[in-house]
């Protein structure tokens, strides 16, 4: 048996190794359970080590939108 908050509680529905779908609850505020990264946060802001190139960076779509727009504007009408 469980208390009635804890089953009333949000699944987390990840899919598991077996295929299925997980239906531990949900951790407060987050769509997944705890062991399927509910309480990770992620990568900190400006992790380096997850660094590899740079090509998906927010500076690197700040520039191809820059150069985007000016490659429009400079085509003959």
């Amino acid at each position: 048996m469980q208390p009635k908050r804890l089953a009333s509680a949000p699944r987390c529905l990840a899919q598991t190794r077996k295929g299925t779908e997980c239906q531990s609850p949900a951790v407060n505020g987050k769509k997944r359970c705890r062991m399927h990264g509910g309480t990770n946060p992620g990568a900190p802001k400006g992790n380096k080590n997850a660094w590899k190139h740079g090509a998906r960076s927010a500076e690197a779509s700040v520039m191809a939108k820059l150069i985007e727009q000016l490659s429009i504007d400079s085509m003959p009408s």
